[in-house]
Parts: C-alpha cells; structure tokens; sequence
C-alpha cells in the first residue's frame, strides 16, 4: 500500500531500496530556500542497519503490513531464543542476533509479539517498559535528592542503567526496553 511520506510515522514497516525498514524517527523540515522535505531515520530488518533518508514532499513509499503473532519466551540456549506460539502452541527458535542487545531485556514466561513477513520472522517486538530488581546502587547521599542528578545502577539482569538518587539496592523499577533508561519506581 502506497502511502505519502508526510503520513510516515515512528514504527511503521516500509519497502525502500528493494529492503525492509523500520521507521525510527521523522522530521519535517521546510529550508528557507527550496523545497520542503521529510528527513526519516530508518532501521533495517531483520540486520539492524540505519539509513538516514531524505525524501520529498511529493515522495509516495511502500509500507508493509507485517503479520504479529503472540509468543511467549521460554528460554535462551546461548545462540537461539526459543519462543511458544501462543495460538498454536509450536515452538519457535530464532537466532539470538534477531533481537541483537535487546535479548536482555527478555524474561521467561514474558509474551512478545513476533513479527512475520512473508512467511518469515523479521523482529520481536518486546514491551515498551519492563520491570526489574536493582541488585547494587550507591548509597543514598542525604541532600543529593533535591537536585535532578542521576548514578550508575545494576539490574537483576546484569544491565547497567542511570536511576535517581533515592533508588537502593533492591528497590523495583520500570525500564524503558527501547533506549535502557529508568522510568519510574516500579508500584508495589
């Protein structure tokens, strides 16, 4: 389906240059001279490449319709990722470097969308935010809280992340899985 450039938006799947692309971020931009046109950052699937394109105003592209499918992580032997359909219950094994860094985020039991072209699995799409348990922090510095400075944190899963100051060892927090960055305390 043909869609205009303008209507291009963060997370839609389009065919550029013969190849599949994940739309990262767009901008619309008008020069003082010349014509107005639509700078877009673009994510190659399944490889992970990025391309930062330029097209006009009057640009027309493909976007794909990719099939999503409910799986449930079961587990990670080390090189393949094993995943449950939830609708038919087959199991799938895809190579680790689909999900690249982002495998850790990835937790069992935890239900992902996998994403099909063609018959063939392009991308996980994993939940926006996760919940995880930080197991070392610094400790509290009495006055350091009024101001909006951040310090180094470990997650249970090994992962390195900035939280503020009032987070201890052992506290729960919500991760954003797109960027690693602290959202806010996790409700208990």
């Amino acid at each position: 389906m043909k869609i205009s450039v303008n209507d291009m938006k963060p997370g839609m799947v389009i065919e550029h240059r013969g190849r599949l692309w994940r739309v990262v971020k767009t901008e619309h931009v008008k020069p003082g001279k010349g014509p107005a046109y639509q700078q877009v950052e673009l994510k190659g699937l399944p490889e992970g490449t990025k391309l930062n394109e330029r097209f006009r105003a009057a640009d027309s592209v493909e976007r794909v319709r990719l099939e999503e499918t409910p799986h449930q992580f079961l587990y990670d032997d080390g090189e393949r990722l094993h995943f449950l359909n939830q609708e038919t219950f087959d199991e799938v094994a895809l190579d680790r470097s689909l999900l690249g860094e982002r495998a850790v985020w990835l937790e069992e039991g935890m239900v992902v969308n996998l994403l099909v072209h063609e018959g063939r699995p392009i991308d996980v799409e994993l939940p926006e935010t996760v919940v995880r348990t930080v197991v070392q922090a610094d400790p509290v510095v009495k006055g350091q809280t009024a101001a909006a400075s951040y310090k180094p944190a470990v997650l249970d899963n090994g992962v390195r992340i900035m939280v503020p100051p009032h987070i201890e060892s052992g506290a729960r927090v919500v991760v954003d899985t797109r960027d690693g960055t602290y959202v806010e305390r996790a409700r208990e």
